[in-house]
């Protein structure tokens, strides 16, 4: 567990939160949710709280809580990845919870195949623990690091006693079966659940360039990657790495939700450059070739732009002219290169 003395996040932090709901995490069962349920560990926003609003159960609360325990035990809750994954990393968050936080937690994980969970119970014997008892403090982000290669696709948090907390940030690596999506006759290349990263950007003043490869459609204007008004020369860009190698054979640009702050146009670059890192993909402009060229974009719309270039990619890079907001980006291809064995 990090220092109270240090805020900085760790570097795990930055990776994709793998039981997120807006990547299809679900709380399957929990021991207890008397004051607030537990599908709120999951939300993508950070937790709020309302001074003066009441349930009839008591204070409402924006997280998970249960009741207090009069008896032996302690609480717990199960919850499926929307991500299967490596997890490098986890942050309970008991945001808002000061004297009602647990005095202490533990994790658990366990991989499944593609079999849905109709009792969590059947689960008792399959579980592995991840991270050992380990104290929390109250009203604040508890980062824990965890050393596993494993690829995990359920968790069970344990609290101890009782209590709430307010989210639940399982951070990790993606690690999607390629086998199967490259029997697909076409798969998105960049999505998150895939394996695709956003590696680096110009701005990232109103949102993350990450939201661009997020799974299903932009719920708002927050849910896309959005730059702050360029007053000089230039445009912005985004990187982003592949989950696989592959061929892209459409490019699907989205300004969903984006009105008056649309791009006025954009164009995609590709270039095969596996284990790159950010700083070398950027300072070598002769590796990369066009796949869109530069086309006028619209408000509020889905665009499909055919990709003529035959040969594999590795990265992407979004050029947006000259700022605004997009809210997804997907590569629609196939696979090149998959060890089915």
């Amino acid at each position: 567990m990090r220092s109270m003395s240090d805020p900085s996040p760790p570097d795990f932090a930055a990776l994709v939160d793998l039981a997120g709901e807006r990547v299809g995490g679900r709380a399957l069962a929990a021991s207890d949710e008397f004051f607030a349920e537990k599908e709120n560990l999951l939300k993508a926003e950070p937790a709020i709280f309302l001074a003066d609003e009441y349930t009839d159960r008591g204070k409402w609360m924006d997280g998970w809580e249960s009741s207090r325990k009069r008896g032996p035990g302690h609480d717990w809750c199960v919850i499926q990845l929307g991500i299967a994954g490596r997890i490098r990393g986890v942050n309970v968050d008991t945001s808002h919870f000061g004297g009602n936080h647990p005095e202490a937690f533990s994790l658990d994980a366990l991989a499944l195949g593609g079999e849905e969970v109709a009792d969590v119970a059947q689960l008792e014997r399959r579980w592995r623990e991840i991270v050992a008892r380990t104290a929390l403090n109250g009203s604040s982000d508890n980062y824990c690091a965890i050393d596993s290669t494993d690829r995990w696709t359920h968790l069970r948090l344990h609290i101890y006693p009782d209590g709430g907390v307010a989210r639940l940030r399982v951070h990790g690596e993606p690690l999607p079966d390629w086998s199967f999506l490259a029997a697909q006759p076409r798969v998105d290349l960049v999505a998150i659940e895939h394996g695709g990263r956003a590696l680096d950007c110009s701005d990232r003043f109103f949102s993350d360039p990450s939201n661009l490869i997020l799974p299903g459609p932009s719920a708002n204007m927050g849910d896309g990657w959005e730059t702050r008004r360029r007053r000089g020369p230039g445009h912005d860009w985004c990187l982003l790495a592949l989950g696989h190698r592959g061929v892209v054979e459409e490019a699907v640009v989205e300004t969903h939700h984006f009105k008056g702050n649309f791009p006025e146009s954009c164009s995609l670059e590709g270039c095969e450059a596996p284990g790159a890192s950010s700083e070398e993909l950027l300072s070598d402009e002769d590796r990369w070739r066009p796949l869109v060229e530069r086309t006028t974009l619209q408000a509020d719309r889905e665009h499909r732009f055919p990709v003529a270039e035959n040969r594999p990619v590795t990265h992407v890079r979004l050029r947006i002219y000259p700022d605004g907001g997009v809210s997804r980006l997907r590569l629609l291809g196939r696979a090149v290169g998959v060890d089915e064995s």
